[in-house]
């Protein structure tokens, strides 16, 4: 809403008032705001849980320290959420299709995380909204950005052209700089279901392949299913990710820290042509202003993290983490780099693995010994990590930097072909 204020305020020749148009100024200014407003409303938040008595009911696990979290205030993720949202609706472009995506997805997934946290709390139900329920949420929010994102106008790529094409295409001639003397050819917007793929020189990767047995006719008819399908796929993955790796103080928030981080950068060069075309991404117009989301986002994070690093004042719940999840999911997939999502968020995809690895072959082998057998002490993975006796800050540390470590080998990917 600021920025249409200063807009206004620019063509009247206010003084300053045009710094608002740089999205590095914006984007500053979110991340700030972001860091306050989780301060300042967190303490106050975390009163009213304790207050009304909305804690942690703990299941006694055998977990060191774990029976010390009981009655720690829940819910916390409505921090996070309200990070989010005020900032962005402040600094970025509001008619801005991405922002709207990301501002969808964030109510989306925190309304359906505070339902089960709400449930959880106030019903006294371990169990939460059933995971039929979550499953649908979830397919629900990948099935409507699927879909947007396919048949929307507004979202498309521009891809280089040579110089020979007579097609209508944009030319920019590059400024005295580090990439003087070059010029840039592109193609129009086009509508396109490519994404990147990483480690190839050919980095683009077209949902068409997957249909490459039928003819071109029908895989241009048919590709909005296949693309659709993984889009649900994906939020649903990541997001039920975030979830799992919600288990120790810090842990879910300071990795997502380092995720937000890594694509706000990736926005960033894919909504700038320059940077775009030297190191040959993928041009996304307008997907820059996702930059100014992504710093609301880590503000939020890193913000909640005053209140959530051990020893834990409140838990972020299913309000928080499912959104993050979400969120994260949805934004790798607007800037064509949901790919690189098994790299990026690899503490999400090996927590997640350890619970599929754990009781599938808990199953198998009661089913082949008569007697259930466990590759894992606990899962998911950071409990492994605790029945061996490490403690929680050192757990925690470690997979931050192990996520930091993702991160770097993430962004290099660009370059690493």
């Amino acid at each position: 809403m600021l920025y249409y204020l200063f807009t206004y305020l620019n063509k009247i020749d206010f003084p300053g008032a045009g710094v608002f148009q740089y999205i590095s100024f914006r984007a500053a200014m979110a991340v700030i705001t972001s860091l306050i407003i989780s301060l300042i409303i967190g303490k106050k938040i975390i009163r009213y849980l304790q207050k009304k008595q909305i804690g942690e009911v703990v299941r006694d696990l055998g977990l060191e320290g774990q029976l010390q979290k009981q009655g720690t205030p829940t819910m916390g993720g409505i921090i996070i959420l309200a990070s989010i949202i005020i900032p962005t609706l402040l600094f970025a472009k509001l008619n801005n299709i991405y922002i709207v995506i990301l501002l969808i997805t964030t109510v989306w997934l925190g309304l359906m995380g505070f339902i089960d946290d709400y449930i959880k709390v106030f019903k006294h139900n371990k169990q939460g909204l059933k995971g039929k329920s979550k499953i649908l949420g979830q397919v629900s929010l990948g099935l409507l950005v699927g879909l947007t994102i396919y048949f929307s106008n507004d979202i498309v790529i521009r891809e280089k052209v040579s110089k020979n094409v007579v097609e209508p295409q944009i030319e920019i001639a590059k400024t005295n700089n580090a990439f003087a003397s070059r010029e840039i050819h592109m193609s129009g917007d086009i509508k396109s279901t490519k994404t990147t793929i990483p480690f190839l020189k050919n980095n683009e990767f077209d949902y068409e392949y997957f249909l490459a047995f039928l003819g071109k006719t029908a895989r241009k008819q048919w590709v909005w299913l296949v693309f659709v399908l993984a889009v649900i796929f994906i939020v649903t993955a990541v997001s039920n990710g975030a979830n799992m790796t919600d288990g120790l103080d810090g842990l879910a928030t300071g990795v997502s820290a380092v995720i937000g981080t890594t694509l706000g950068i990736l926005a960033y060069v894919s909504g700038n042509i320059i940077f775009a075309d030297y190191l040959n991404i993928m041009y996304i117009p307008y997907s820059g202003e996702m930059v100014v989301f992504a710093s609301a986002f880590i503000g939020a994070t890193v913000g909640f993290m005053w209140y959530n690093s051990y020893p834990a004042q409140v838990f972020m719940g299913d309000t928080g983490s499912l959104a993050i999840g979400g969120i994260i999911a949805v934004f790798a997939i607007l800037i064509r780099k949901e790919i690189l999502l098994p790299i990026l968020c690899g503490i999400f995809f090996i927590e997640n693995l350890s619970v599929i690895m754990q009781v599938s072959y808990f199953k198998y082998t009661k089913r082949k010994f008569g007697e259930g057998k466990r590759l894992f002490k606990m899962s998911p993975l950071h409990h492994h990590y605790q029945k061996k006796g490490y403690v929680e800050p050192k757990i925690v540390t470690r997979f931050w930097i192990i996520a930091i470590m993702l991160a770097v080998i993430t962004i290099i990917t660009l370059k690493l072909r």
